[in-house]
């Protein structure tokens, strides 16, 4: 929402500087004459209505230079989430889709998992991790599971070097295996 928003600020921000600047140089070739010139700045010091729209149109336009500034000096603020971590020889960012994706990596070698998907929370204590898994039903759903989320824990601490508090599996379905028709000769 708030980039919508910044698109619009700097939509109407380029109109009105680009018809600032059309103005200014319409001065500077002359095809606004002196006594035209005249008779906008009298207009302005004489009616209160113009003067408060002149003072509104300033105010708008210096806050939305500001609000520009702002977000120039900000630093990628549209970086991808990750883990921090510092280490003798300097800083380490994993991302978190870094993480979702070897979560997947070790979930996806158990016999019987079809469809994975992954959702990693960082928490002060570690990593909470949610899998969401579709599988084939051939063998014990328990069992499986418990496998995915021991392999998923290992892996991850081994492979990033970070504690992993939770694994929670999801079994969303069961995928149904074709059904075989008999020949009839």
């Amino acid at each position: 929402m708030i980039r919508i928003v910044d698109k619009l600020l700097l939509f109407i921000y380029s109109i009105a500087i680009g018809a600032l600047s059309v103005f200014i140089a319409s001065i500077g070739f002359k095809w606004i004459p002196l006594k035209g010139l005249n008779d906008m700045a009298s207009q302005l010091y004489s009616s209160q209505p113009i003067q408060i729209t002149a003072i509104v149109v300033g105010i708008l336009l210096f806050l939305i230079s500001l609000r520009f500034f702002i977000l120039s000096m900000q630093r990628g603020g549209a970086s991808a989430p990750s883990i921090d971590q510092r280490t003798d020889y300097g800083d380490i960012r994993i991302s978190i889709e870094t993480i979702e994706n070897l979560a997947l990596k070790a979930a996806s070698k158990h016999k019987g998992v079809k469809d994975l998907r992954a959702r990693v929370r960082a928490t002060d204590a570690g990593l909470d991790i949610v899998l969401r898994a579709v599988v084939d039903g051939e063998g014990s759903i328990p069992t499986l599971t418990e496998d995915i989320q021991r392999s998923v824990k290992g892996h991850i601490e081994e492979i990033a070097g970070i504690p992993v508090m939770n694994v929670a599996v999801f079994v969303a379905n069961v995928i149904q295996s074709a059904a075989f028709k008999s020949r009839v000769e």
